[in-house]
């Protein structure tokens, strides 16, 4: 998944359901225990809870290994934060992910606590006693001083614009930051900044000592605080971890986990088939049952990640929003969702995911209405149609099975008389391209993995002044409550805020809301303990690999 920031994208139900191998049994559809509030997906292993040990190894949907160096994890989207920057490194805050029945809540990191001005623009964080880097080096104010800076500052002798530009994703509203004292750290922001503790998840802490020994090579051996620690690379090829025994939140219970780049789903399915890893991201939807059959556990469980087309707002048929308005009733989300995926994907009748605490239904604005969609063109002044060039990905973090799912899309839209050209783009090159800002010369539409993980991504989205609102998309009343968000401290009061935004932008339909992906993995029977959570992140600290 990739996520939506000045230097990278940003990059991601209830009552989720969930498909799981049963223990080392055949793999059935998962139903809840009586009286659970949790996924079957979750508790597929708890039998088995007890154990300890083993070897994961991960074939992920990514292309290539994914930076080690703190904020460059994100280099391969949102999938390098998931196994690399959460597994080597700690951040002030961090997400519950260790149940699989809630949207996850924010929770203590390496920052114990922290409070917000009453104007929301003074944060002061009360940081964690008693942490280690992996080389012995204390965790303390100095250190999260010398990481934010690195993070901030250009001139610093140890940082790179890479690593400016990644870390601006989460910072971009960081006026400044100092040490109160050894335990405490204040920083200000430009102007409120209500979610500056969900920011801080993903700004990772590397040792400051590494960093100063040696500032070019810290990414070939970086050195964090997290669950596990870096053993080895071949590079393109694997990254090895293993336990960190001396884990602040307690040791992992896996001796070692890997990651190996596979970024063909043929090839992942084959791969887990043969035993050349345990785990794989993404297994296509039609493969799902025959790794059922086999034993293979398949976990899903709805979370914050929408898979749209972002139009081009500002210019061609897109500007009007009848014609935008009209593709939306066009197409036939249920049956992507049931037909193609495999129930791996859910319909997005909105733009806020279900797994979102802006999520209303009573924001549901499509459905499945080709007449509709006919007469919106037809008022527009489009009766015969027109043409479009949609830019997508051919493979990448969160994007599922995107050349079927747009060729799905092309013939929906074909009987209303609206001709698609598909333009293929590999991810790496998106990504990079995405960040600028702007919508290519001579594409309508931008098909892209996103999520609302970060909080930021609303406004760097949909606010009209920001550089990153690729399509160009305006509207006073949204500007207006985006800006009412950064105000609201309260996580629960300010989801609501979202939701009136999410009113109006579902309304003006700036994308072609068409799923969101259910999170769907592949696990070999001998794979214990894992809790699939409604994120794109997970924990790995409970799961281990049994004989």
């Amino acid at each position: 998944m990739s996520r939506v920031g000045l230097p990278q994208l940003a990059a991601l139900a209830a009552g989720a359901v969930a498909l799981a191998g049963a223990g080392a049994g055949c793999g059935t559809v998962g139903r809840s225990p009586a009286g659970s509030s949790e996924p079957a997906a979750a508790v597929a292993n708890r039998g088995r809870a007890g154990g300890s040990g083993g070897t994961l190894v991960i074939g992920m949907t990514a292309a290539n290994i994914p930076a080690l160096d703190t904020e460059l994890s994100g280099g391969q989207g949102y999938e390098g934060i998931r196994f690399v920057g959460n597994q080597l490194y700690d951040a002030l805050t961090r997400h519950d992910l260790k149940q699989s029945g809630a949207i996850p809540r924010l929770e203590p990191g390496l920052a114990t606590s922290w409070r917000a001005s009453p104007d929301a623009t003074r944060w002061t964080f009360t940081l964690r006693d008693g942490v280690r880097f992996t080389d012995g080096t204390p965790w303390n104010a100095d250190a999260a001083i010398f990481n934010l800076t690195r993070f901030t500052d250009p001139r610093s002798p140890y940082t790179t614009a890479a690593l400016v530009g990644q870390a601006a994703t989460y910072l971009s509203s960081v006026r400044s930051f100092k040490k109160i004292d050894d335990r405490t750290i204040e920083i200000d922001t430009r102007g409120p900044n209500s979610h500056l503790p969900e920011d801080l998840a993903t700004v990772f802490f590397g040792s400051p000592t590494a960093i100063k020994q040696d500032p070019s090579g810290f990414n070939n051996a970086p050195v964090g605080t997290g669950p596990f620690e870096f053993a080895s690379e071949s590079t393109g090829q694997e990254l090895t971890m293993r336990r960190n025994r001396d884990y602040w939140g307690g040791a992992a219970k896996l001796d070692e986990l890997v990651l190996k780049p596979i970024p063909d789903a043929t090839a992942r399915i084959a791969a887990l088939r043969s035993s050349s890893v345990n785990w794989i991201e993404y297994p296509t939807p039609d493969d799902i049952a025959g790794l059922q059959k086999g034993g293979f556990q398949v976990l899903t469980n709805s979370y914050d990640h929408v898979w749209p087309w972002v139009l081009n707002t500002a210019s061609g048929p897109m500007k009007d929003v009848r014609v935008r308005q009209a593709i939306n009733y066009a197409i036939d989300r249920r049956a992507m969702a049931s037909s193609l995926l495999y129930d791996t994907a859910e319909p997005a009748y909105q733009v806020a995911p279900r797994a979102n605490s802006a999520y209303s239904a009573a924001n549901d604005v499509y459905r499945d209405d080709p007449a509709k969609a006919r007469q919106l063109l037809a008022a527009a002044g489009y009766p015969n149609g027109f043409s479009l060039t949609v830019e997508y990905p051919t493979s990448g973090s969160g994007n599922m099975i995107p050349a079927p799912m747009n060729e799905d899309l092309q013939q929906d839209l074909a009987s209303v008389g609206v001709r698609v050209r598909l333009m293929p783009i590999e991810w790496a090159a998106m990504l990079t391209q995405y960040v600028t800002g702007r919508m290519p010369a001579g594409v309508d539409a931008i098909n892209i993995s996103l999520s609302f993980m970060q909080e930021s991504f609303w406004a760097q989205s949909f606010m009209s002044a920001s550089p990153l609102n690729v399509g160009r998309y305006r509207d006073p009343k949204v500007d207006a409550l985006l800006a009412k968000a950064q105000t609201v401290v309260d996580p629960a009061a300010r989801g609501k805020v979202y939701g009136q935004a999410a009113r109006y932008i579902s309304r003006d339909a700036p994308w072609l809301f068409v799923v969101n992906d259910r999170n769907p993995r592949a696990l070999a029977p001998n794979v214990h303990g894992f809790v699939e959570p409604k994120s794109w992140f997970v924990d790995l600290t409970d799961t281990w690999v049994g004989n």
